[in-house]
């Protein structure tokens, strides 16, 4: 038995946050048919819950077979960070979504981080953030800003970070109740490939910078359209996230959030919350010394 186990720490509950991107410019194309990206990941405290329970080594599944089954990240992350280490464990994944799945707020990407955070964690594994996060990349670009869990920069296929400390504030995010598929987007013809570079920076200029899949989403799903085009009235930023399909309005304080969440117009599926710069997973763990290296 680990000391983990011993002490009860699988009883814990490990949060696994949404992202939102401030911006996403796609800056050009690789030959092997990937997008570079230029975007700002922070977080949000609408999060879902994964909680994990031992099983003898070698044995990985899901407590609820219908979530994904064995396609689901968690089970992938779990079954790939057991096979990069040489202490043999095996685990059952407790997995309570709240986070809209194909909302561009990164939810199976987080649930995977967090799996791989807590094994790491609760078995005494010894990863180190870097050889977290190298094995989330094999997963998803977004899968390392949630191991890192910091507010972060994000250049490459969004995979080279570097910390920053953009403004934070409220924000009111809104489900308009379309699920996107990120694949089909950056496959549209419309879609901008060519914007300039920008600099590294915590500011996020609202003027200058944008979300290369607000136009294209927006034209596709006109609940999207609908909803950014009512928040917007509301709230001085107002974007899409990701590829979408959710959208959030960034608010100075709650009480302008919440008063803009009771006057919608729509019965949206709708948070305010907090938006964050350091992921809510690193109140749940203790020090585990330097994350992102900033540059």
């Amino acid at each position: 038995m680990t000391p983990a186990a011993a002490s009860g720490a699988f009883d814990t509950s490990f949060p696994a946050p949404a992202k939102i991107n401030r911006f996403l410019h796609i800056t050009g194309r690789r030959a092997d048919g990937y997008h570079e990206l230029q975007t700002v990941f922070q977080f949000l405290g609408l999060e879902d819950t994964l909680r994990f329970e031992p099983l003898p080594a070698g044995r990985f599944e899901m407590a609820r077979a219908g979530i994904d089954g064995n396609d689901n990240l968690c089970l992938r992350a779990a079954r790939r960070l057991g096979g990069a280490v040489e202490t043999p464990f095996g685990v059952r994944i407790h997995l309570e979504k709240r986070i809209p799945v194909g909302g561009g707020l990164g939810g199976g990407s987080s649930d995977a981080a967090t799996t791989l955070v807590a094994l790491n964690h609760l078995f005494g594994l010894g990863c180190s953030v870097q050889q977290l996060a190298a094995v989330g990349l094999e997963m998803g670009a977004d899968v390392p800003v949630f191991v890192a869990g910091q507010a972060a920069w994000a250049e490459g296929v969004g995979e080279q970070l570097v910390p920053v400390d953009p403004d934070t504030g409220w924000v009111l995010l809104i489900d308009p109740g379309v699920s996107v598929a990120t694949g089909a987007m950056f496959g549209c013809a419309e879609l901008t490939r060519d914007c300039p570079a920008e600099t590294i920076s915590s500011a996020v200029d609202a003027g200058r910078f944008r979300n290369v899949f607000e136009p294209v989403v927006r034209a596709r799903y006109p609940e999207v359209d609908r909803a950014l085009a009512w928040l917007a009235e509301q709230a001085p930023q107002a974007h899409l996230s990701g590829s979408g399909g959710c959208v959030f309005g960034i608010f100075s304080d709650e009480a302008a959030a919440r008063a803009a969440q009771s006057a919608q117009p729509v019965a949206w599926r709708s948070w305010v919350t907090p938006l964050v710069n350091v992921s809510p997973l690193q109140a749940w763990l203790p020090p585990r010394g330097a994350g992102l290296e900033a540059r």
